[in-house]
């Protein structure tokens, strides 16, 4: 479903962002709003600050919605809960960077990705007038700008992928076992499918 169709829709859902932002102080690294979903790179300070930020934004950007759209009791915007995984503060957060601000370039929406007006890179780029942005545990390489408009590996694509879908740290391998089993995400870096069965042997 197209959620943001017109220019207010996306103004208003940053405005969304700015109040949530007061209302919990959150670190907000990159973000890209498309018109049917939209992604951020969030950087808690303290346990259950993102789920309870992304339960404000959520809630609020929903009432909002429905009361602009004149669609009170019509259902819920959103299907089901965010999905969200964590990242090494390494390169691995830079390549998560720039996949969140390559997404309108990757979906044929632009030509450049800068270009694209509802984005972290395009204040990156233009200035951060709405000061949404905050700074992260990493400096960004020179020549952001163009890193971002170069295109991503096949197999970068499908660990991230493969990170949004299960939920799975991503990182090195060790920091991942690390990380999941500090978190009890052990189930997330598992192979899906039914176990194998074992045959039974003669004895």
């Amino acid at each position: 479903m197209r959620i943001f169709g017109k220019q207010r829709d996306f103004e208003a859902f940053e405005e969304v962002i700015a109040e949530a932002k007061v209302r919990l102080p959150m670190r907000l690294l990159a973000w890209c709003v498309m018109p049917n979903h939209w992604h951020f790179v969030l950087w808690p300070r303290g346990d259950g600050d993102l789920s309870e930020f992304m339960r404000w934004l959520t809630v609020t950007h929903t009432q909002r919605w429905h009361a602009a759209h004149r669609t009170a009791g019509t259902g819920p915007l959103y299907q089901g809960r965010f999905k969200s995984f964590p990242i090494q503060q390494d390169e691995h957060l830079l390549t998560v960077l720039r996949y969140v601000e390559r997404n309108p370039l990757r979906a044929n929406m632009v030509e450049q990705a800068d270009a694209w007006r509802w984005s972290s890179l395009w204040h990156r780029v233009h200035g951060d007038e709405a000061r949404l942005l905050d700074d992260g545990p990493l400096a960004l390489p020179r020549g952001w700008r163009q890193h971002v408009q170069s295109p991503q590996t096949e197999a970068e694509l499908e660990a991230l992928r493969r990170a949004v879908v299960r939920g799975a740290p991503f990182g090195e391998g060790s920091w991942q076992e690390r990380t999941a089993k500090r978190l009890g995400l052990q189930s997330t870096l598992r192979a899906r499918g039914r176990p194998w069965k074992t045959a039974l042997q003669p004895k």
